[in-house]
């Protein structure tokens, strides 16, 4: 009986502790109510990003909350395209969107959705708001528009065709649906109040002409809904029981419920707000990371200086760490900026404990063994990760001549060098200890080889003459090495807060990509697949690059550093 309860009591605390360990938000809170109450007896969310540009880390975080909140409650979360505006969107961007979603590992409900799926249905409900009195044929320009509208201080004044009948307005927006109209001639207006406080009341557009083809309808239609009008109704038409969104459409929420209250909607979705993801040293501007791209300040909307979902993945981060990393910085609405270092310690974490170990030399020079046989080669067995037995071993030839790196030997150094200095011993990783005797230099006095001696009795074994190795370096055989490029990325910016400065071109870190042409990695590095993550010993964790143009070429991007090196920098 005593065990039986014992027992219980496991199970109690086990489930209590899960309790304690969910994610909670107040969105989820709200969320806990709609269901208790029997408001809504199922979870259906979305994700409705617009098809013009890549998606960005702060998609991402979106993407994590949709899904994730689908997927804790048992629920659905929709793929939905709103493409409304076919002049700046491509089907390249749907595929890229589709690619991004995939890859954090998350599968939306039935087929995709496109906004352009109810373009009919949403041409109905227009009807119906002219009929009802609700909306009318403008035909003033851009200009007479804004004017009309007011300001924030100033209250707007009514259009002039804003009590055209109801006759007569059908039959000019069916005009529009002919293209009997040119582009910016007229538009269809809702008529709420040119006098409200709110801004997005004053009599919004919500048809617009476009002689554009589409990338789902083609050539079907010349009008086109705007945005704020087709969100909210394709919501309903999904049955979208929670509509979130970031705080910059929190006005717009009162444009969202006086379009559902109006029309003959199926379902009456509401709109919740949550503040959006602003990272340091990066910009979350669509419209400025497309200003770098066309301006080639970087190699496309993946370059992995980018804060693009495609660039991380491109830089090697996982998808693992970046749901980590939207779990961390949490939901609220309170307007804040993340430290990037709460990002790369993600990174750094999850490949930590799971990206296996490789040897890299980036700035080599050739290390002699004297007193190594010419003739002799060893293939040494070497830990792919230094806790994890599960990751196995790898092969790693070793001889007389190998490379090392260039900051890893001085012929003086004090006592807070660990490193190769002549006289003093260091264990090569996974092989022998040696000492350094002598070295060669060039012209301009830059070391280029290293002499030195080996135990042979210290293979996997401490010396046992008293000798004390001070460090240890990694290194690569000089025979069987494999000729790399190695990309050394670093933040975009000089600046925490690059959108805030008045040409953000100014703050752009020179330094963000060093090439170096002229690294060795270890042979087995030669079977690595795209996006595959390593440890380069005490170099940083890199990936093999996923969009080499040449055959048979390796290149490497260093997704993190060892650590932060910005750290000392802020302070």
């Amino acid at each position: 009986m005593r065990e039986l309860y014992q027992s219980y009591f496991f199970l109690e605390v086990l489930w209590m502790s899960e309790v304690e360990n969910r994610p909670t938000n107040f969105i989820r809170q709200i969320i806990d109510a709609d269901l208790a109450s029997g408001k809504h007896n199922s979870v259906q969310t979305r994700f409705p990003p617009e098809p013009n540009g890549f998606l960005h880390i702060g998609h991402a975080k979106a993407i994590c909350l949709n899904f994730g909140i689908a997927q804790d409650y048992n629920g659905l979360c929709n793929l939905r395209f709103d493409d409304t505006n076919p002049e700046k969107e491509d089907i390249d961007y749907v595929r890229a969107i589709e690619k991004d979603v995939q890859w954090l590992g998350f599968e939306w409900a039935g087929d995709i959705h496109y906004s352009s799926d109810n373009f009919d249905a949403l041409y109905g409900y227009a009807v119906e708001l002219i009929e009802k009195g609700l909306a009318y044929v403008c035909f003033l320009n851009g200009e007479e528009t804004r004017e009309y509208r007011g300001t924030l201080n100033k209250p707007g004044k009514n259009s002039p065709y804003r009590d055209t009948s109801v006759e007569e307005n059908l039959n000019l927006f069916e005009k529009m649906r002919k293209g009997e109209f040119k582009e910016g001639e007229c538009s269809l207006r809702a008529k709420i109040d040119m006098t409200s406080s709110f801004m997005c009341l004053r009599d919004p557009i919500i048809y617009r002409v476009r002689f554009a083809h589409h990338h789902q309808t083609g050539d079907k239609w010349c009008i086109y809904p705007m945005y704020d009008f087709t969100h909210c109704l394709s919501d309903a038409i999904e049955g979208i029981t929670h509509s979130i969104c970031t705080l910059e459409f929190q006005d717009n929420r009162r444009l969202y419920d006086w379009v559902i209250d109006n029309v003959s909607v199926p379902a009456t979705p509401h709109q919740y707000e949550f503040s959006r993801l602003n990272l340091e040293y990066t910009l979350m501007s669509k419209r400025k990371l497309n200003t770098l791209v066309e301006e080639n300040l970087v190699d496309g909307w993946d370059d992995p200086r980018m804060p693009t979902i495609a660039a991380f993945r491109r830089r090697g981060y996982t998808p693992a760490s970046m749901r980590e990393f939207a779990k961390r910085i949490g939901v609220t609405k309170m307007e804040n900026t993340v430290e990037m270092s709460v990002l790369e310690a993600c990174i750094r974490e999850n490949l930590n404990d799971n990206a296996p170990r490789a040897m890299a030399v980036l700035a080599p020079i050739k290390l002699v063994i004297e007193n190594y046989p010419e003739d002799k080669f060893e293939e040494l067995t070497v830990k792919n990760h230094p806790s994890d037995e599960s990751q196995g071993t790898r092969i790693v030839p070793f001889s007389r001549e190998l490379y090392i790196e260039a900051e890893d030997f001085r012929e003086e150094a004090n006592k807070k060098y660990k490193r190769l200095v002549i006289d003093k011993a260091v264990r090569l990783r996974g092989a022998y200890v040696v000492t350094a005797t002598r070295c060669d230099k060039d012209e301009q006095g830059n070391i280029t080889t290293v002499y030195c001696t080996y135990l042979e009795n210290t293979l996997g074994k401490n010396p046992t003459d008293g000798t004390k190795p001070k460090g240890v370096i990694h290194w690569v055989d000089a025979n069987k090495s494999l000729n790399v490029t190695i990309r050394l990325y670093d933040r975009l910016f000089t600046v925490p807060n690059p959108a805030a400065t008045d040409d953000f071109h100014k703050v752009m870190n020179p330094d963000s990509l060093v090439t170096i042409e002229t690294a060795k990695v270890e042979p087995s590095l030669a079977e690595a697949k795209a996006e595959q993550a390593f440890q380069f010993e005490r170099q940083g964790y890199f990936c093999l690059d996923n969009d080499i143009k040449n055959a048979g070429e390796l290149v490497f991007n260093r997704t993190v550093g060892l650590r932060d090196t910005w750290a000392k920098i802020a302070q």
